[in-house]
């Protein structure tokens, strides 16, 4: 077993990283402890007084949190970047009144369902006015659109953009290029409500294209990307299923009731839901041609990603495994899809969740962060989660490992490890996995989004964490680049930790007791009209400049709850050496997805690859961001396109300048 890092989190534990059974590292016996141990605390807690009632968890969590921000503190001196700024909470002024609504199968009849996982947000320029503009998704309720007024101010244009999916159990927004015309469409997955694809007319009014397209799905499907695998000049698509977890059985609002055993699915075979690629075929239509490319593999994949790792052109795909294996696989010139997993990433997470390729340490390698979730979650948590009140301080006495299942579980876990895991690229073009010497292991960790906080020319992540009801709270984390040598916590240190007003927990559901209600196993002796509360969680995020400023805020789209709007005083504070770079394809596709750019600035050259990945369940359309230090120009900016054609933007290109940079004409290199 590793060693813990020098910080724990004050009742949330930092994960160290542990083979699974059966590695060398692990004794060849059923899993009964597979990450360090932890405490439950049990938020299942019934309050018939005001809807501001504070739970014993709260009053804990508070304290909690309160000696974490005292440790964090102190911990941080000994690391040399940026934290001298903060992030608010600008919900109100922003005027953004979405509110995230779940089924009752993460909630008043709480299932260990794939429903909490949870929704997805994104950012585009929906309508060319230059500012980013956000998309929310919800299960129940409208998915909303939010135009972007200026100054991180913003207004419902839902009705109007006709993307509002009302009760449509959405999961993830995609926004991409798909025909070229210079406008972001939309793609959203659903489960079992059918996909759908709403094309932009450059106004911010979409037209539902979905019949025509060929899209139109219906199944379990969860993350969704727009990429150009065989470099054809157009967006195609990827969609990632999760595999059946429900029933035919209706609930309030038309959701699907979850299947009892829903996270043994991968222990059923004829459960299995594959994966779909679709080419761009031109004029808004799509085939699917993932069997054919040899993409139909079997997993358990709620989002994905692609990188150009050996830059021909042709991106390959890493599908994060909820409950199994992870898969790579090459693309081999745009004609077939070849399972390469073994060779670059010999174990992988069994739960992983979220994913992102980026370049921690800016030596001009994509190296590759995936977060596991599943590996910090059993049944006996989610018994003990759902305990009611005379239960409670029992719980909170018991402490267990967070991981209990037996090797038939997990189907053969050689090659697997629990915990977040990091794959530093290497020189000779392998991975070595380093997530601990790198400070990564965070706790119930949802996905990741990357950006540069301070400025200083080194990617931060941003990672949401939480399970909400009936679990306890847990801290989302912003991890900062020490320089391209290690990340350290600063959530606390930066505002994003504790919450607005000190909030951990609201009103989840409210019940009957004595009434429509009677014999919920909450109620118990209780009558009347009853609150039950729960604990608040983040799912998805996204990381841009919403009042553009110069530097970078975040989103935080909550389970259950209205959204985070997180914006930064960087600029406030200190000049902040930037530039945010649209690309323009022209052989390639319209939004450059696949270029790799890097900027030379300051005597270094800073490397990014767009592929418009901006969060767990999230694909974006938005400018690269270039934090370029104290350099008051960058000399040049390079461009592979996916095409194949390098081009250099000679400088100086002044610091804070946002530019669009066009694919040039002509002939391209062989």
């Amino acid at each position: 077993m590793s060693r813990m890092h020098e910080l724990p989190r004050a009742g949330w534990f930092h994960a160290p990283r542990i083979p699974m059974a059966g590695t060398a590292a692990a004794a060849d016996r059923p899993m009964s402890c597979c990450r360090a141990c932890v405490v439950l605390f049990v938020v299942a807690w019934i309050s018939s007084q005001a809807l501001n009632a504070q739970s014993p968890e709260h009053r804990f969590a508070q304290r909690q949190l309160e000696t974490r921000r005292k440790q964090q503190e102190a911990f941080v001196q000994r690391f040399q970047a940026f934290r001298g700024f903060r992030f608010t909470d600008q919900i109100e002024a922003s005027g953004i009144r979405f509110e995230h609504r779940a089924v009752d199968d993460a909630g008043r009849d709480y299932k260990p369902a794939h429903y909490d996982h949870g929704n997805g947000v994104a950012t585009a320029d929906v309508d060319g006015d230059g500012r980013l503009d956000l998309y929310f998704c919800t299960q129940l309720g409208s998915n909303q659109l939010w135009r972007n007024l200026g100054g991180a101010r913003f207004e419902n244009i839902t009705e109007a953009a006709g993307v509002g999916m009302t009760d449509q159990i959405s999961v993830a927004p995609a926004f991409g290029d798909i025909d070229n015309d210079g406008d972001p469409d939309l793609f959203v997955t659903t489960v079992r409500h059918g996909n759908r694809l709403f094309l932009n007319d450059g106004r911010g009014r979409f037209r539902d294209a979905t019949q025509e397209s060929g899209l139109g799905y219906v199944g379990h499907s969860s993350g969704a990307l727009f990429f150009d695998f065989d470099r054809d000049g157009r967006l195609d698509l990827f969609v990632a299923n999760v595999g059946v977890y429900t029933s035919d059985v209706l609930g309030p609002g038309g959701f699907h009731r979850a299947l009892p055993d829903a996270f043994q699915g991968h222990l059923h075979p004829e459960r299995s839901e594959p994966s779909r690629l679709y080419r761009n075929l031109g004029g808004a239509r799509f085939e699917e041609v993932g069997a054919a490319l040899g993409l139909r593999g079997n997993g358990w994949f709620g989002d994905a990603t692609f990188c150009d790792l050996d830059a021909d052109g042709f991106p390959e795909l890493y599908l994060p495994n909820m409950q199994g294996d992870d898969r790579y696989y090459a693309n081999r010139a745009g004609r077939t899809f070849e399972e390469r997993t073994p060779a670059l990433f010999p174990m992988t997470a069994w739960g992983a969740t979220g994913v992102k390729f980026f370049d921690q340490d800016q030596d001009g390698r994509m190296d590759l962060l995936v977060t596991d979730m599943h590996s910090d979650m059993t049944g006996l948590q989610t018994e003990k989660a759902l305990a009611f009140r005379s239960e409670i301080e029992k719980a909170k006495s018991e402490a267990y490992c967070s991981a209990q299942f037996p090797e038939s579980y997990f189907q053969g876990s050689t090659n697997n490890l629990f915990g977040n895991a990091f794959y530093r690229a290497q020189p000779n073009g392998t991975f070595v996995e380093a997530s601990d010497a790198l400070g990564v292991e965070t706790y119930w960790p949802w996905g990741l989004s990357v950006g540069d906080l301070n400025a200083d020319g080194f990617p931060d992540v941003v990672m949401t964490a939480g399970m909400g009801y009936p679990f306890r709270y847990a801290v989302n984390s912003v991890l900062l680049n020490e320089g391209g040598k290690r990340f350290f916590d600063a959530e606390f240190v930066l505002g994003v930790e504790p919450r607005r007003n000190g909030r951990t927990e609201k009103v989840w559901f409210t019940l009957e007791c004595g009434g429509a209600d009677q014999g919920h196993p909450l109620c118990g002796a209780f009558n009347g009209r009853t609150n039950v509360l729960g604990t608040l969680s983040s799912r998805s995020s996204v990381i841009c400049d919403l009042d553009d400023d110069g530097d970078l805020d975040v989103v935080l789209a909550e389970f259950n709850d209205r959204p985070q709007i997180l914006l930064s005083d960087l600029a406030d504070r200190r000049p902040v050496g930037h530039l945010k770079i649209w690309l323009k394809g022209t052989e390639s596709n319209r939004d450059g997805l696949g270029a790799r750019v890097t900027v030379r600035a300051g005597g270094r050259v800073w490397t990014q690859f767009h592929d418009g990945k901006s969060g767990y369940l999230g694909h974006s359309s938005q400018a690269l961001y270039f934090g370029i230090a104290a350099a008051e120009s960058a000399e040049a900016i390079d461009v592979l396109w996916p095409s194949g054609r390098r081009q250099t933007v000679a400088g100086p290109v002044r610091s804070g300048t946002t530019l669009t940079v066009t694919e040039a004409s002509g002939p391209r290199p062989e």
